[in-house]
């Protein structure tokens, strides 16, 4: 297949342009800067230049290809309402091209937020009516008209490099030179190795299904307590507990995940699409990280 990929050149999406070309695919990848179109015309791709806002650039990769991979995400914390609105309208506009064709749109979306406190989010979760967050990438390309969609519902996916939200929390313990969680610290995460990540994203490409919620989980939930502790080891500071009310102070807007149970499953996605993760586990990396080494 010639696949249309957005978000080609980052942390996820350089890795999955990466595995759909050795799977025998041809990606057509989306490239903001010079930089990145030469990376992604080093491994083999074909540079389609754009940016989100630009939706005219997306309609016209998505009307050259036989499939959508939608990777891009524009991760502004300090504006991430109006992130949420971009994404949304790039969402809109590669639909508007898929509308009435059998072409798969496979829209990445997160696993945080989809159950409630103390239970694990499995695939069978819809988005709740009180979702807590503004991002609707999910609800977006379920409700796009005659597209054959799914979602790839992502946890924190890390390399020794990033760790999707502990990136922050890493970030955090360098500049205050202790690393912290919240209270007992037993809340877990779910996570998921890049690698592992991206190969999901192929195999949800060659035996997509319509309206289906994959998730990249494959590690259910990892304590908040071992993240920190695994933290302090790599950059050599201290490990303390901090209380609920002491969080926002320490982490800033990393304190609303801080102390949540972010826990999911994948049972359904590993038999469905026959996926069996062999990355390293998310405490391993931390304890390699590359930015502190």
């Amino acid at each position: 297949m010639r696949v249309f990929v957005t978000g080609a050149t980052g942390f996820v999406g350089f890795p999955v342009v990466k595995e759909l070309i050795a799977g025998g695919h041809k990606v057509l990848g989306l490239a903001r800067s010079d930089e990145g179109a030469k990376s992604l015309a080093a491994a083999g791709a074909q540079v389609h230049r754009g940016s989100l806002e630009d939706l005219e650039s997306l309609r016209t990769g998505a009307a050259t290809a036989d499939a959508v991979i939608h990777l891009a995400f524009i991760h502004d914390w300090s504006n991430f309402a109006e992130s949420c609105a971009v994404d949304r309208r790039a969402i809109e506009a590669l639909g508007s091209v898929l509308a009435g064709s059998d072409r798969p749109l496979i829209v990445t979306g997160g696993t945080a937020g989809l159950a409630r406190p103390g239970e694990v989010a499995t695939e069978d979760n819809d988005i709740p009516p009180d979702f807590p967050f503004p991002r609707v990438s999910e609800q977006t390309a379920l409700s796009l008209k005659g597209v054959r969609a799914s979602v790839m519902r992502l946890p924190q996916v890390h390399d020794t490099e990033k760790q999707g939200l502990i990136t922050y929390a890493v970030a955090v313990a360098r500049e205050k030179g202790v690393c912290a969680y919240v209270g007992d610290g037993g809340n877990r995460w779910a996570a998921a190795h890049v690698s592992d990540v991206a190969r999901l994203y192929r195999l949800a490409l060659e035996k997509n299904e319509a309206g289906a919620k994959y998730h990249a989980v494959a590690e259910e939930g990892v304590p908040m307590r071992d993240i920190a502790e695994a933290i302090g080891r790599s950059l050599k500071v201290p490990v303390k507990s901090i209380s609920a009310e002491e969080a926002p102070a320490h982490f800033g807007w990393l304190a609303m995940f801080a102390a949540h149970d972010l826990r999911a499953s994948s049972e359904k996605t590993r038999k469905t699409l026959g996926w069996t993760p062999t990355g390293p586990g998310l405490i391993a990396d931390l304890e390699r990280l590359h930015s502190f080494a």
